[in-house]
């Protein structure tokens, strides 16, 4: 799941009192942080997302201590702001930015922090500047998060006070009270994502259905739930992957322009599942090893290269022409050696090990080393891949990839 950066600021226009000036916060917003906070790789939301009635209530109490990077704009010093910024510093010791326009004066408090500044026309923000801005806090959100340095002044002062940690389950259901009341998108992709990695598609897909509702055209919510939809077992498996090819379609992956590679992946598991189902059907694979290889050819993604590759092996199976037989084979190998190759480009980054992907990476070296006949790496990432997971759905996917690679080897 991705970090969350949960961003406290005024909202609309709102004037300062020692400028006299107006400012469009949403513009700082909009032009600024959560491009720079999705630049960075983190869900990013903002305080009036999860405000009931415009008061600082559990949910709010609970993002700021539980959010991995909090934001604080303090322009125009909204005391909302001020106060909410109090409660983080003393609740959390790092992963703290303040930023603010770059005119006025920062109160006493917290004016040895340091601050990220930007100029800001009251109406808008220049292009340029705000091109600027984006860059800059891009790089700032990921060394912050990567430095850990305590930026809280209570923490710098007191280093014998403990930080407070927001029980899992508490957070929990501060999510789920939200998606409940259907108030933010962020609370209803977070308790989809939640229910997901309790294996509950059935209720996963609502939560998605709800999100689409609220933005009908996200292609990420669209293939939660074809995902959901397809994975869902409360419902026959024929009517269940049918009905998710239906709702992937809506991203037209036929089209020549589809260059999305989750999309692709996507539809390509649909169709390899019903080949599965319906092994008569050869065109169902034929579909899925187009799609597995058109994301594999654009992004280079393991996880598509993987699937690409098993359903050549498969196809090398069904095929009686012997020419055919031996390119599928040799496809499906120099597939999975330019899949370690890729992966071990990976594990040059310093931040590796720190991949939200990571079990998955493991999940495909030990599936790649099993067809290539390397028992001893298979089982070294076999290991790796069951200590970074407890999810059953998730050690289903992987065990049904490996009995396949098993039972073709025979």
């Amino acid at each position: 799941m991705k970090k969350i950066c949960f961003v406290i600021m005024g909202y609309g226009k709102k004037t300062d009192p020692t400028l006299g000036k107006t400012f469009d916060l949403d513009k700082t917003y909009q032009n600024i942080i959560k491009p720079a906070v999705e630049n960075a790789g983190f869900e990013c939301v903002r305080g009036d997302e999860v405000l009931e009635s415009g008061l600082i209530d559990k949910s709010m109490y609970g993002l700021l201590i539980y959010s991995d990077l909090v934001i604080a704009d303090i322009t125009t010093f909204n005391p909302n702001a001020i106060y909410e910024l109090g409660v983080r510093h003393a609740a959390k010791p790092f992963s703290t930015i303040i930023m603010k326009e770059k005119d006025g004066n920062i109160p006493f408090d917290i004016n040895h922090n340091k601050t990220f500044t930007y100029s800001h026309m009251g109406e808008d923000i220049g292009v340029t500047e705000a091109e600027r801005c984006r860059t800059q806090l891009t790089k700032l959100i990921t060394e912050v998060d990567k430095s850990k340095e305590v930026d809280s002044p209570l923490f710098q002062h007191i280093q014998s006070v403990k930080p407070y940690i927001l029980p899992e389950e508490e957070y929990i259901q501060i999510i789920k009270d939200l998606a409940d009341k259907e108030k933010t998108i962020f609370a209803l992709v977070e308790q989809a994502k939640l229910e997901m990695l309790n294996s509950n598609f059935e209720e996963a897909a609502k939560y998605w259905k709800k999100a689409i509702e609220k933005i009908q055209d996200d292609t990420y919510f669209i293939q939660q739930l074809a995902v959901c939809t397809y994975k869902n077992k409360n419902v026959d498996e024929n009517i269940a992957l049918t009905d998710a090819l239906t709702i992937i379609n809506k991203l037209e992956p036929e089209g020549r322009t589809t260059n999305d590679p989750e999309t692709l992946g996507v539809t390509g598991a649909i169709y390899k599942r019903l080949w599965l189902k319906n092994d008569a059907t050869i065109e169902y694979l034929d579909r899925a090893i187009k799609y597995y290889k058109k994301g594999f050819t654009i992004n280079s993604y393991y996880y598509t290269g993987e699937n690409y590759a098993l359903c050549l092996d498969f196809k090398s199976e069904t095929t009686t022409n012997s020419d055919e037989k031996i390119y599928y084979k040799l496809e499906a190998q120099k597939t999975r050696e330019s899949i370690i190759e890729i992966i071990e480009e990976l594990e040059n980054d310093d931040d590796f090990l720190k991949r939200s992907d990571l079990k998955w990476i493991y999940a495909t070296l030990s599936n790649c080393y099993l067809a290539l006949n390397n028992q001893a790496l298979h089982k070294e990432y076999e290991q790796k891949f069951y200590e970074l997971t407890n999810v059953n759905w998730e050690k289903e996917t992987y065990e049904k990839s490996r009995e396949h690679i098993i039972n073709l080897k025979k």
